[in-house]
């Protein structure tokens, strides 16, 4: 996620560069057809043109906006939800004999989140896994094709041993299962996100419309602007160009790039509440690099 206080125009422009210079080619060729040749271009209603696609692109950005918006709650409430965990785990299981469960627990929930970042983002699990817990203990849940649900089924598991253990009772044990059906909600909401693209007509005919207009923008500008048609076209391209490529960016928040939901950055916010609520060591929060937080 950018964290700059403004935009960054060598960002805006990186992503929109290559259409760019081919509507300044083209603004150039028209210019140059209209005085060469004995040709005067057909009056078009541009404004109307523009009106209507500004109406197009402007639902399209807030149907993406809301999808990233959708992730960042959804995010909001694994930290919430981390950290009700982690305190029960501390609270209801205060003795020392259940000492190394409850940090099981804890371990597992700092994976498991770490977990389920790797995989909306379409990365290797495994290591992230590794660095919390032990090899013997991630095995069974590293084996299943949605890790990250094994791992939530294994803290299940471990929460009911507590309860026949006489660790805890069973009041105490729904509370805690509670907390794990928020925390499998919200991972069911983001796989929706992430696996649910936006609708055909929303991604295909606003890319179409907006290189149309494109085309037709220099036919309609070069009777007024003249030889200034080019600057004047490429300037007008670049804004429709820049707010379609926003929708592009935003729509899929957890894609791993500049734009996305600070994953990596939440995940160690989880990290080190987690283990700070069992005494550990904990460590930085991830720093800004260059001015993306990841």
């Amino acid at each position: 996620m950018i964290i700059d206080a403004t935009p960054r125009l060598r960002q805006i422009v990186s992503e929109v560069w290559k259409p760019l210079i081919l509507l300044f080619v083209w603004d150039v060729v028209v210019t140059v057809t209209y005085f060469v040749l004995p040709f005067r271009a057909p009056s078009l209603p541009l404004t109307l043109f523009g009106s209507a696609l500004a109406l197009f692109l402007g639902f399209r950005d807030n149907s993406a906006y809301q999808r990233w918006w959708e992730g960042r709650v959804l995010w909001g409430a694994m930290i919430n939800a981390s950290r009700s965990l982690s305190r029960a785990a501390r609270n209801f299981m205060p003795g020392e004999e259940a000492r190394d469960l409850k940090r099981s627990i804890v371990l597992r929930q700092i994976a498991y989140v770490n977990a389920l970042r790797c995989q909306l983002r379409r990365q290797s699990v495994d290591g992230e896994v590794l660095r919390f817990l032990s090899e013997g203990e991630a095995e069974p849940a590293l084996a299943r094709a949605n890790t990250a649900n094994g791992l939530l089924d294994g803290t299940g598991r471990r929460i009911a041993d507590a309860q026949r253990n006489g660790w805890i009772d069973t009041i105490q044990q729904t509370q805690m299962e509670a907390v794990l059906v928020d925390i499998a909600n919200a991972q069911g909401g983001m796989e929706r996100v992430k696996n649910t693209p936006l609708p055909n007509q929303y991604r295909f005919f606003p890319t179409l419309f907006t290189h149309l207009f494109c085309i037709l923008l220099p036919i309609g500008l070069v009777e007024s602007l003249g030889f200034a048609t080019p600057l004047g076209s490429t300037v007008a391209g670049l804004m429709f160009l820049a707010v379609l490529q926003i929708g592009d960016d935003l729509v899929d928040p957890f894609a791993n790039t500049v734009h996305d939901v600070p994953l990596t950055a939440m995940c160690r916010t989880i990290e080190i509440d987690l283990l700070q609520s069992i005494g550990d060591e904990a460590p930085e929060p991830v720093k800004p690099d260059d001015g993306v937080l990841w």
